[in-house]
């Protein structure tokens, strides 16, 4: 493992993390608008490539400007523990309070999304995440339309269960959780109370943010129709990149089409 160092601010309000792992042209256009819009404020920019061993991340190399950590993931280690283990390894060398996870998929158009997300989160004292429970603006009528449907399944299957008839088990039917593609923490309060991201084989920061709820921190929820004003986000885009779909499934012409919307308008 090496890390590579670049100036910043004596005292940067925030750090941003970004975990890659084969996504040569995410990253690049994650990174490039990154730089585009944070450039002249020097924000450190810490990123862990997960064993890539491809083009992405000799071009991370290349980077002056970021913190770059190179991670080996033992063998066998499922891709949601290696990126929670990423995640802590740059929690555990932040010296900022707060500290933004993006995934390379996501794309910041509107640089305004950092002093938005990080006012809701000093405004309150005990405010440890900022964030949105939804991976894509679906826009009111299919939110709707997923809650509803969801809504009534969950309560059908507890009724069936309820009659000992054969049921799947009902699934919640409210997102409760953060999505990591771009979320807000308050690293300060993470490391007072002896807390880390990857705590047990679920998805990273969900047992975090149980665990500090909890402990009666609060959790400041920002609803996709606000966050997506200011990014775009792919997703799945990581695994469709990394060819963890087949051609023809659904997320993967998802990344083909905004890939390829990206790369018209930066050619223009």
């Amino acid at each position: 493992m090496k890390a590579s160092e670049s100036p910043h601010e004596q005292n940067p309000e925030f750090s941003i993390a970004l975990v890659n792992y084969k996504t040569l042209e995410l990253t690049k256009t994650c990174l490039n608008l990154l730089q585009q819009h944070l450039g002249n404020n020097r924000i450190p920019i810490w990123v862990v490539d997960n064993g890539s061993n491809d083009d992405s991340v000799e071009y991370l190399r290349t980077l002056e400007w970021i913190k770059l950590i190179e991670r080996t993931p033992t063998d066998g280690e499922a891709g949601h523990i290696a990126h929670g283990k990423a995640l802590d390894m740059i929690l555990d060398r932040v010296d900022t309070d707060y500290l933004f996870l993006l995934h390379t998929d996501t794309f910041i158009f509107d640089k305004e999304v950092f002093a938005m997300m990080l006012n809701k989160c000093t405004k309150k004292p005990n405010t440890i995440a900022v964030g949105c429970t939804e991976q894509i603006d679906r826009g009111i009528i299919r939110t709707a339309w997923r809650f509803t449907s969801r809504f009534f399944k969950h309560y059908f299957r507890r009724l069936k269960i309820a009659l000992h008839l054969p049921s799947k088990t009902p699934k919640a039917y409210r997102e409760t959780h953060l999505k990591s593609f771009c979320t807000l923490w308050n690293c300060k309060l993470i490391k007072q109370n002896g807390l880390h991201f990857l705590m047990d084989n679920r998805v990273p920061g969900y047992t975090l943010q149980d665990r500090t709820t909890e402990l009666g921190y609060n959790i400041e929820f920002i609803s996709a129709h606000k966050l997506f004003k200011y990014l775009d986000h792919i997703q799945s885009g990581t695994v469709a990149a990394a060819g963890g779909y087949s051609p023809t499934h659904r997320r993967t012409k998802m990344y083909n089409e905004i890939t390829k919307r990206l790369s018209d308008a930066q050619a223009k």
